[in-house]
């Protein structure tokens, strides 16, 4: 077992929860399994797309009965970790007792933000995060809310995905796979497809692996275009190898390209210009090729799971 910072992670007992979103945390878990750390997930209820967790608390009824529910498995679990790891925005008991409890105990704490739970928010309404040890984003543009925040992007098992470049058909496959139409722009998506000589695919409400499948069979892939970064969905997809065309904020993409030394090879578009980006790379096999390499080589520089786990692991070291 490898030793990081102050401890041995053989010795390191992390308790990741109380929610499962976008698999994210589940992800962190199992690759902090395989350095050796005892890591667990616990949540509150498990989700229909990403229903992987160690332990659900099954939360059933009234207020009243939540918070007992919730109550008694912190009793439970305090003893069973050093650092509690928390995702967006979500403690297991209110956040104004959560925090001082584990200070009182000697535990450490993270507050790992995932994105939609900060994004708009103002400086008061997510000044709760400073109580913990650390806070985390998973991009730069999400500084923009948690200016203290550390870096650290989310994780794939890339190599664990063999590539799927991107066909030559004359009529390619144009995916698109909101969570949210409103958030993604999704009304924009189907305008612009609207006549291009391409087949427009929307990919919603299933089990993640019959989802990934769809996006195997993609040629190119539409991201979103109101958030100003990318997601789960374009991560997986780059490391595919497929050409991902989305809204980026420009001070963050340079910041990125800045602290990792790769360009970000999602293909800038608005609403106003989709449909020109669109035309552009449903007219050419080679530039969705092209991309769809470059996409494929960020994935593993910026994403790979192992290197987001020496970040994890730093941090805790440092808590």
């Amino acid at each position: 077992m490898s030793d990081t910072g102050s401890f041995r992670t053989g010795s390191l007992r992390v308790l990741h929860c109380p929610v499962n979103i976008a698999g994210i945390p589940w992800t962190n878990v199992q690759a902090l399994r395989r350095r050796g750390v005892d890591a667990k997930l616990v949540v509150f209820n498990r989700y229909q797309l990403h229903p992987e967790a160690d332990r659900s608390l099954d939360r059933h009824g009234g207020l009243a009965r939540r918070q007992l529910t919730q109550w008694r498995a912190l009793a439970e679990l305090l003893p069973q970790a050093d650092v509690f790891h928390f995702y967006f925005g979500l403690t297991l008991v209110p956040r104004s007792l959560q925090f001082p409890i584990l200070r009182a105990l000697r535990k450490k704490s993270v507050m790992h933000f995932l994105g939609s739970d900060i994004r708009g928010k103002s400086q008061a309404e997510l000044a709760f995060g400073k109580k913990a040890g650390a806070q985390v984003v998973g991009s730069y543009d999400a500084t923009r809310w948690v200016q203290e925040a550390e870096v650290i992007p989310l994780g794939i098992d890339v190599r664990a995905i063999e590539p799927s470049p991107p066909s030559d058909r004359t009529r390619p496959v144009i995916l698109h796979a909101p969570t949210s139409r409103r958030r993604k722009g999704t009304e924009h998506v189907v305008a612009a497809c609207n006549g291009l000589d391409a087949e427009l695919v929307l990919v919603e409400g299933l089990h993640h692996a019959e989802a990934f499948e769809r996006y195997r069979q993609a040629d190119i892939v539409v991201d979103q275009l109101n958030s100003g970064w990318y997601g789960m969905l374009a991560i997986e997809c780059m490391a595919l190898g497929k050409p991902v065309v989305g809204h980026l904020h420009e001070e963050a993409a340079r910041q990125t390209e800045e602290a990792f030394g790769t360009r970000v090879p999602i293909v800038r578009a608005s609403k106003d210009d989709l449909r020109a980006r669109l035309e552009a790379l449903v007219a050419s096999a080679d530039e969705r090729r092209r991309l769809g390499a470059a996409s494929r080589a960020y994935a593993e520089r910026v994403h790979d799971l192992e290197q987001v786990t020496d970040r994890l692991l730093a941090l805790y070291s440092r808590l």
